[in-house]
């Protein structure tokens, strides 16, 4: 079956994620080492058919090109030269460290348990991950970076007292 497979790189750590065959639902699969990132998808590869890559890029809240958009087009490279005849699409990442904070919070995770951000890194592949599926079904539940509420901001104005 063929799965979607999203994926957070980070200078350190990636977060991946793989779609269900049916390419409707995002789970978040595993944290790797960045440097052996490309090793963990074609033994992934070996067991999966993999259809597409959902790679989150990150660009600032103007628009404009974040500093980490010379490690993603630089690992961009990597997974091209590995995986040729797998298409590649890049999905707005912005808020989705900030989302998936949320998602452990309401899901009822420890303190102790979020400061772990390999589970970050998963949780934030998997969102990047549905975001694409959303928007290619055209559910109206994609992440609209625009329309995150100000209380999941990073940006967010602190009132003080």
């Amino acid at each position: 079956m063929d799965r979607i497979i999203g994926i957070d790189f980070g200078r350190r750590r990636s977060g991946i994620a793989a779609s269900d065959p049916l390419g409707i639902f995002a789970s978040a699969l595993d944290t790797v080492d960045s440097t052996k990132i490309i090793d963990y998808l074609e033994k992934y590869a070996q067991n999966n058919t993999i259809s597409r890559f959902v790679v989150g890029y990150p660009v600032n809240m103007d628009g404009t090109p974040s500093e980490a958009q010379a490690d993603v087009d630089a690992f961009l490279k990597k997974l091209q030269k590995a995986f040729p005849a797998i298409p590649v699409t890049l999905e707005d990442e912005r808020f989705t460290s900030v989302l998936a904070h949320r998602i452990m919070i309401d899901g009822g995770m420890k303190a102790s348990q979020r400061r772990d951000k390999s589970s970050v890194d998963r949780i934030s592949a998997a969102i990047i991950l549905q975001s694409y599926l959303d928007r290619i079904s055209g559910s109206a539940a994609a992440i609209d970076p625009d329309n995150v509420p100000q209380s999941l901001s990073r940006n967010k104005t602190r009132i003080k007292r």
